[in-house]
């Protein structure tokens, strides 16, 4: 399964990173440059580790357990599916 971005879920990036606003509950949420990263990622398709570690200097291990960690936070939120 991948984890995408729920269909009711609009992503606009900003200087600061991006804001998500979860149309269904309006409610927004601002991320930092790293969580930008990592949705940026799901929406290109690519792997948010590989992507994580190429923009930082994190380890493999860290790079996984802070997108694991950050995805379970979005999806808790409603804000990420599993497809």
């Amino acid at each position: 399964m991948t984890p995408q971005l729920h269909p009711s879920v609009v992503a606009t990036t900003t200087d600061s990173g991006m804001v998500l606003l979860h149309q269904d509950s309006g409610r927004y949420y601002e991320l930092n440059p790293t969580g930008a990263t990592i949705v940026q990622s799901l929406a290109d398709g690519t792997d948010p580790v590989q992507e994580l570690m190429r923009r930082t200097s994190v380890s493999q291990d860290r790079a996984a357990q802070d997108v694991s960690t950050f995805l379970q936070s979005l999806h808790s939120r409603g804000l990420v599916v599993q497809r």
